[in-house]
Protein backbone atom coordinates (compact mmCIF):
# COMPACT_ATOMS: atom_id res chain seq x y z
CA UNK A 1 0.00 0.00 0.00
CA UNK A 2 1.21 3.36 -1.11
CA UNK A 3 2.22 5.89 1.96
CA UNK A 4 -0.69 8.86 2.20
CA UNK A 5 0.10 11.98 0.24
CA UNK A 6 -0.46 15.12 0.82
CA UNK A 7 -0.11 18.59 -1.29
CA UNK A 8 -1.54 22.16 -1.66
CA UNK A 9 -3.51 22.45 -5.49
CA UNK A 10 -2.22 24.48 -7.95
CA UNK A 11 -4.50 27.56 -6.31
CA UNK A 12 -2.35 27.37 -3.66
CA UNK A 13 -5.56 27.72 -0.98
CA UNK A 14 -7.25 23.85 -1.05
CA UNK A 15 -5.30 20.69 0.56
CA UNK A 16 -5.61 17.28 -1.36
CA UNK A 17 -4.95 14.11 1.05
CA UNK A 18 -5.12 11.01 -1.33
CA UNK A 19 -4.17 7.18 0.23
CA UNK A 20 -5.40 4.19 -1.44
CA UNK A 21 -9.00 4.63 -2.80
CA UNK A 22 -9.36 8.13 -0.35
CA UNK A 23 -9.27 11.26 -1.67
CA UNK A 24 -10.06 14.56 0.01
CA UNK A 25 -10.17 18.05 -1.04
CA UNK A 26 -10.17 20.03 1.67
CA UNK A 27 -10.46 24.15 2.04
CA UNK A 28 -10.21 25.97 5.13
CA UNK A 29 -10.82 29.86 5.36
CA UNK A 30 -9.18 32.05 8.09
CA UNK A 31 -6.10 33.96 9.27
CA UNK A 32 -3.04 32.17 7.27
CA UNK A 33 -1.05 30.77 10.38
CA UNK A 34 -4.45 29.14 11.49
CA UNK A 35 -5.28 27.75 8.00
CA UNK A 36 -1.71 26.14 7.99
CA UNK A 37 -1.65 24.45 11.79
CA UNK A 38 -5.72 23.40 10.64
CA UNK A 39 -4.24 21.57 7.51
CA UNK A 40 -1.37 20.04 9.08
CA UNK A 41 -3.98 18.73 11.57
CA UNK A 42 -5.79 17.39 8.84
CA UNK A 43 -2.60 15.92 7.75
CA UNK A 44 -1.95 14.05 10.46
CA UNK A 45 -5.02 12.72 10.80
CA UNK A 46 -5.72 11.36 7.67
CA UNK A 47 -2.61 9.59 7.64
CA UNK A 48 -3.68 6.33 9.60
CA UNK A 49 -6.92 5.96 8.66
CA UNK A 50 -6.95 3.38 5.81
CA UNK A 51 -5.02 1.15 7.91
CA UNK A 52 -7.55 1.81 10.93
CA UNK A 53 -10.29 0.50 8.55
CA UNK A 54 -9.01 -2.22 6.73
CA UNK A 55 -8.37 -3.55 10.25
CA UNK A 56 -11.86 -3.70 10.87
CA UNK A 57 -13.13 -3.89 7.34
CA UNK A 58 -14.67 -7.59 7.71
CA UNK A 59 -17.11 -6.79 10.12
CA UNK A 60 -17.67 -3.24 8.36
CA UNK A 61 -19.25 -5.30 5.61
CA UNK A 62 -21.70 -6.76 7.91
CA UNK A 63 -24.94 -5.52 8.66
CA UNK A 64 -26.35 -4.61 11.87
CA UNK A 65 -28.83 -6.44 13.63
CA UNK A 66 -32.47 -5.68 13.09
CA UNK A 67 -32.72 -4.19 16.08
CA UNK A 68 -30.82 -1.68 15.46
CA UNK A 69 -28.11 -2.56 17.82
CA UNK A 70 -24.52 -3.47 16.39
CA UNK A 71 -23.18 -6.90 16.69
CA UNK A 72 -19.60 -5.74 17.42
CA UNK A 73 -18.14 -2.61 18.91
CA UNK A 74 -15.96 -0.89 16.47
CA UNK A 75 -12.50 -0.16 17.25
CA UNK A 76 -11.30 2.82 15.50
CA UNK A 77 -13.20 6.76 15.61
CA UNK A 78 -14.55 6.52 11.77
CA UNK A 79 -15.98 3.07 12.79
CA UNK A 80 -17.69 3.97 14.88
CA UNK A 81 -19.15 7.09 12.97
CA UNK A 82 -20.11 4.71 10.31
CA UNK A 83 -21.84 2.52 12.74
CA UNK A 84 -23.96 5.65 14.19
CA UNK A 85 -25.02 6.47 11.04
CA UNK A 86 -26.58 3.38 9.87
CA UNK A 87 -28.37 2.55 13.43
CA UNK A 88 -31.15 4.42 12.50
CA UNK A 89 -31.69 2.34 9.49
CA UNK A 90 -31.96 -0.97 11.18
CA UNK A 91 -35.51 -1.97 9.37
CA UNK A 92 -33.60 -2.16 6.24
CA UNK A 93 -30.68 -3.96 4.39
CA UNK A 94 -27.77 -1.67 5.06
CA UNK A 95 -23.89 -2.04 6.01
CA UNK A 96 -21.62 0.68 7.60
CA UNK A 97 -19.98 0.54 4.32
CA UNK A 98 -22.76 3.00 3.33
CA UNK A 99 -21.57 5.82 5.51
CA UNK A 100 -17.73 5.26 4.86
CA UNK A 101 -17.11 8.09 2.61
CA UNK A 102 -19.14 10.60 4.97
CA UNK A 103 -17.67 9.34 8.07
CA UNK A 104 -14.08 9.61 6.70
CA UNK A 105 -14.69 13.46 6.19
CA UNK A 106 -16.33 13.64 8.90
CA UNK A 107 -13.31 13.11 11.14
CA UNK A 108 -10.67 14.58 9.47
CA UNK A 109 -12.93 17.88 9.68
CA UNK A 110 -12.97 17.10 13.64
CA UNK A 111 -9.09 16.70 13.70
CA UNK A 112 -8.69 19.96 11.62
CA UNK A 113 -10.44 22.74 13.23
CA UNK A 114 -9.62 21.10 16.60
CA UNK A 115 -8.23 24.53 18.54
CA UNK A 116 -7.88 26.19 15.65
CA UNK A 117 -9.49 29.63 14.84
CA UNK A 118 -11.38 29.06 11.36
CA UNK A 119 -14.33 30.62 9.80
CA UNK A 120 -15.48 28.11 8.14
CA UNK A 121 -14.06 24.85 6.01
CA UNK A 122 -15.68 21.60 4.07
CA UNK A 123 -13.40 18.28 3.16
CA UNK A 124 -14.84 16.93 -0.06
CA UNK A 125 -14.70 13.42 -0.04
CA UNK A 126 -15.26 12.81 -3.59
CA UNK A 127 -18.79 14.15 -3.34
CA UNK A 128 -19.83 13.27 0.12
CA UNK A 129 -18.45 16.69 2.31
CA UNK A 130 -18.06 17.94 5.70
CA UNK A 131 -18.83 21.49 6.33
CA UNK A 132 -17.73 23.22 9.27
CA UNK A 133 -19.42 26.69 10.02
CA UNK A 134 -18.87 29.86 12.19
CA UNK A 135 -21.77 32.57 13.28
CA UNK A 136 -22.02 34.78 10.10
CA UNK A 137 -20.82 32.52 7.82
CA UNK A 138 -22.51 30.54 4.79
CA UNK A 139 -21.30 27.91 2.37
CA UNK A 140 -22.80 27.31 -1.45
CA UNK A 141 -23.05 24.30 -3.23
CA UNK A 142 -24.17 23.07 -6.39
CA UNK A 143 -27.02 20.12 -6.56
CA UNK A 144 -26.36 18.35 -9.47
CA UNK A 145 -29.07 16.31 -11.67
CA UNK A 146 -26.60 13.30 -12.94
CA UNK A 147 -23.59 12.46 -10.83
CA UNK A 148 -20.77 12.98 -13.55
CA UNK A 149 -22.35 16.82 -14.42
CA UNK A 150 -20.16 19.31 -14.65
CA UNK A 151 -22.96 21.88 -14.19
CA UNK A 152 -25.35 22.56 -11.08
CA UNK A 153 -29.16 21.81 -11.50
CA UNK A 154 -29.98 23.92 -8.45
CA UNK A 155 -27.71 25.58 -5.76
CA UNK A 156 -27.79 25.22 -2.16
CA UNK A 157 -26.68 27.98 0.57
CA UNK A 158 -26.05 26.54 3.83
CA UNK A 159 -25.54 29.10 7.24
CA UNK A 160 -24.44 28.55 10.36
CA UNK A 161 -27.61 28.93 11.91
CA UNK A 162 -28.78 25.70 10.21
CA UNK A 163 -27.72 22.11 11.45
CA UNK A 164 -26.79 21.32 7.86
CA UNK A 165 -23.29 19.74 8.33
CA UNK A 166 -22.85 16.99 5.92
CA UNK A 167 -24.19 16.44 2.37
CA UNK A 168 -23.65 13.63 0.07
CA UNK A 169 -24.76 12.20 -3.73
CA UNK A 170 -25.65 9.09 -4.38
CA UNK A 171 -26.80 7.38 -7.76
CA UNK A 172 -26.77 4.30 -9.39
CA UNK A 173 -23.59 5.73 -11.41
CA UNK A 174 -21.71 6.13 -8.62
CA UNK A 175 -18.49 5.07 -6.97
CA UNK A 176 -20.69 2.56 -5.25
CA UNK A 177 -23.30 0.03 -6.02
CA UNK A 178 -26.56 0.58 -6.01
CA UNK A 179 -30.62 -1.24 -5.98
CA UNK A 180 -32.24 1.55 -7.73
CA UNK A 181 -31.80 3.94 -11.08
CA UNK A 182 -31.57 7.66 -9.95
CA UNK A 183 -29.44 9.91 -11.82
CA UNK A 184 -28.73 11.44 -8.51
CA UNK A 185 -29.79 12.20 -5.16
CA UNK A 186 -28.65 14.63 -2.95
CA UNK A 187 -29.04 14.90 0.86
CA UNK A 188 -28.49 17.41 4.11
CA UNK A 189 -27.71 16.50 7.47
CA UNK A 190 -26.54 16.93 10.55
CA UNK A 191 -22.64 14.98 9.42
CA UNK A 192 -21.64 14.03 6.44
CA UNK A 193 -21.96 10.08 7.45
CA UNK A 194 -25.70 10.52 7.95
CA UNK A 195 -26.27 12.32 5.01
CA UNK A 196 -24.02 9.13 3.04
CA UNK A 197 -26.12 6.41 4.31
CA UNK A 198 -29.36 8.19 3.72
CA UNK A 199 -28.22 8.85 0.01
CA UNK A 200 -27.60 5.81 -0.76
CA UNK A 201 -31.09 4.30 0.71
CA UNK A 202 -32.96 6.92 -0.67
CA UNK A 203 -31.38 6.70 -3.91
CA UNK A 204 -31.99 2.55 -3.64
CA UNK A 205 -35.55 3.59 -2.87
CA UNK A 206 -35.74 5.36 -6.36
CA UNK A 207 -36.82 1.87 -8.33
CA UNK A 208 -39.29 0.30 -10.20
CA UNK A 209 -40.11 -2.69 -12.54
CA UNK A 210 -39.08 -2.37 -16.62
CA UNK A 211 -37.48 -4.46 -19.23
CA UNK A 212 -34.81 -1.38 -20.16
CA UNK A 213 -33.84 -1.99 -16.15
CA UNK A 214 -30.70 -4.96 -15.99
CA UNK A 215 -29.20 -5.84 -13.29
CA UNK A 216 -26.65 -8.15 -12.18
CA UNK A 217 -25.45 -10.08 -8.99
CA UNK A 218 -23.13 -7.79 -6.99
CA UNK A 219 -20.42 -10.48 -6.59
CA UNK A 220 -20.30 -10.28 -10.42
CA UNK A 221 -19.22 -6.78 -10.78
CA UNK A 222 -17.38 -7.09 -7.22
CA UNK A 223 -15.22 -9.59 -5.86
CA UNK A 224 -15.14 -7.93 -2.17
CA UNK A 225 -18.48 -6.34 -2.30
CA UNK A 226 -20.23 -6.57 0.96
CA UNK A 227 -23.41 -6.82 -1.18
CA UNK A 228 -22.88 -10.20 -2.00
CA UNK A 229 -25.39 -11.68 -4.63
CA UNK A 230 -27.52 -8.91 -4.15
CA UNK A 231 -29.05 -7.40 -7.36
CA UNK A 232 -27.42 -4.28 -8.25
CA UNK A 233 -28.16 -1.74 -11.22
CA UNK A 234 -25.86 -2.30 -14.18
CA UNK A 235 -27.79 -0.23 -17.06
CA UNK A 236 -30.62 1.65 -17.10
CA UNK A 237 -32.77 2.30 -20.43
CA UNK A 238 -34.90 4.41 -22.02
CA UNK A 239 -38.06 4.40 -19.73
CA UNK A 240 -41.42 5.89 -20.05
CA UNK A 241 -42.60 9.25 -18.00
CA UNK A 242 -45.35 6.80 -16.22
CA UNK A 243 -42.03 4.91 -14.94
CA UNK A 244 -40.05 7.74 -14.23
CA UNK A 245 -42.63 8.93 -11.76
CA UNK A 246 -43.39 6.21 -10.12
CA UNK A 247 -39.46 5.56 -9.14
CA UNK A 248 -39.26 9.30 -7.47
CA UNK A 249 -42.66 8.89 -6.06
CA UNK A 250 -41.24 5.47 -4.25
CA UNK A 251 -37.73 7.66 -3.17
CA UNK A 252 -39.69 10.54 -2.32
CA UNK A 253 -41.69 8.60 0.10
CA UNK A 254 -38.85 6.88 1.81
CA UNK A 255 -37.30 10.39 1.84
CA UNK A 256 -39.97 12.08 3.63
CA UNK A 257 -40.40 9.22 5.97
CA UNK A 258 -36.30 10.06 7.14
CA UNK A 259 -36.84 13.79 7.60
CA UNK A 260 -39.98 13.19 9.71
CA UNK A 261 -37.82 11.10 11.74
CA UNK A 262 -35.20 14.01 11.68
CA UNK A 263 -32.58 11.70 9.84
CA UNK A 264 -32.14 14.14 6.79
CA UNK A 265 -32.65 18.10 6.60
CA UNK A 266 -33.62 18.05 3.26
CA UNK A 267 -33.27 15.98 -0.55
CA UNK A 268 -33.44 16.91 -3.54
CA UNK A 269 -34.19 13.07 -6.01
CA UNK A 270 -33.30 13.51 -10.49
CA UNK A 271 -34.27 10.87 -13.38
CA UNK A 272 -34.44 11.38 -16.88
CA UNK A 273 -35.28 14.80 -16.10
CA UNK A 274 -37.39 14.96 -13.66
CA UNK A 275 -36.90 15.95 -9.83
CA UNK A 276 -38.58 15.80 -6.35
CA UNK A 277 -37.38 17.70 -3.48
CA UNK A 278 -38.22 16.75 0.04
CA UNK A 279 -39.25 19.45 2.31
CA UNK A 280 -40.24 22.59 1.56
CA UNK A 281 -39.47 25.71 -0.58
CA UNK A 282 -37.76 25.49 -3.99
CA UNK A 283 -34.89 23.47 -4.81
CA UNK A 284 -32.77 26.49 -4.60
CA UNK A 285 -33.22 26.98 -1.52
CA UNK A 286 -33.53 23.20 -0.28
CA UNK A 287 -30.39 23.57 2.64
CA UNK A 288 -32.72 26.35 4.42
CA UNK A 289 -34.69 23.51 5.68
CA UNK A 290 -34.51 22.60 9.52
CA UNK A 291 -33.60 19.07 11.29
CA UNK A 292 -35.58 18.01 13.85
Amino acid sequence: MNAPQARLLPDGRRLHLQHGPIDLVVEAFGPRDEVGAAYRQARDRFGSILSELVGELAILRKPLVPSGHPVWQPDGAVAARMAAAVRPHGDVFVTPMAAVAGAVADDVMASMVAGRDLQKAYINNSGDIAVHLTPGETLRLGIVSELFSMSAEDTAEIGFGQPVRGIATSGWQGRSFSFGIADAVTVLAGTAAAADVAATLIANAVDADHPAIERRPASSLEDDTDLGERLVTAKVGELDPGTVNAALDAGTRVAAAMEAAGLICAAALFLRGEKRAVGTGPMAAVATLGCR
